[in-house]
């Protein structure tokens, strides 16, 4: 393996023609600006590489990605996620560098374990197929927390389980679990938490096979003006947030999921 960077969050290696993208913040991997800006940057050298034919998005920890940190930016930092001085100051440039993401010429396989919440399934759901395990879990908790939705969740949720379970999922911030996601779409295949990067590797390996410069020309077909669709989606969505999260509902909502608790919501 080759490594590349240099980077503090996220690690990037290569093997034949495939390379991974290795978040580095466990247990939780919590993201931020830099974390987001970091892995945008790594795909963009990726594009540029022409012995890199396919990527592996994957993570340390216990988590893949259980949700965003608007806060401090310490990468631990939980309890300081969704603050109103992160939202005011940092979100809109994270999205700015989410869309980046999402204008990746080469096909992203994820390996995804544990958790996927909030805009850490927004971040589930860059690459093109997801692999997940019996115990993952995906959720999009904003409601829960009193705000909308990010990340572009709402052109990429509908878009792989349909409108009607993409607003259950909006408005119940219900867990979906390995199976049912695989059912759903969410998922694309399971794994035992031992063979989770070792089946995204081989899918990845297996799309490698194919030739190079098909697979991005099918690649972009398929994709065909979503990076500029969640660029749209993302101005919205933030606007959405911003006023959302100075309402008593967020305060509340923020509490009780901090304390494992049902929110106790006024409409206020």
């Amino acid at each position: 393996m080759t490594p590349q960077g240099p980077y503090t969050d996220i690690a990037v290696t290569q093997a034949g023609p495939v390379a991974t993208v290795e978040i580095q913040r466990p247990p939780h991997n919590f993201f931020d600006y830099a974390l987001i800006e970091q892995i945008a940057n790594a795909f963009e050298a990726l594009d540029d590489t022409p012995s890199c034919r396919a990527i592996v998005l994957a993570a340390q920890g216990k988590n893949f990605c259980a949700g965003a940190n608007f806060g401090s930016g310490k990468a631990d930092d939980g309890n300081d996620e969704f603050s109103a001085e992160g939202f005011r100051t940092t979100t809109g440039k994270l999205y700015r560098e989410a869309v980046r993401l999402f204008r990746c010429k080469k096909p992203v396989v994820g390996a995804i374990q544990g958790s996927a919440i909030g805009g850490g399934l927004g971040v589930a759901l860059v690459p093109d197929f997801r692999i997940a395990t019996p115990e993952t879990r995906f959720a999009a908790n904003f409601a829960r927390l009193g705000i909308h939705p990010g990340f572009g969740l709402t052109v990429t949720l509908p878009r792989l389980v349909g409108m009607q379970r993409a607003t259950q999922m909006f408005y119940t911030g219900a867990r979906v679990p390995g199976e049912q996601a695989v059912a759903w779409g969410l998922a694309d295949a399971l794994a035992s938490v031992e063979t989770l990067r070792s089946d995204a590797e081989t899918l990845a390996e297996d799309i490698a096979k194919s030739a190079p410069l098909a697979v991005v020309s099918v690649r972009a077909t398929l994709r065909a003006g979503l990076a500029d669709e969640i660029a749209q989606a993302t101005e919205r969505e933030l606007r959405e947030q911003q006023w959302l999260r100075e309402t008593e509902d967020a305060q509340e909502g923020i509490r009780a999921v901090a304390e494992r608790r049902d929110g106790v919501f006024t409409g206020a």
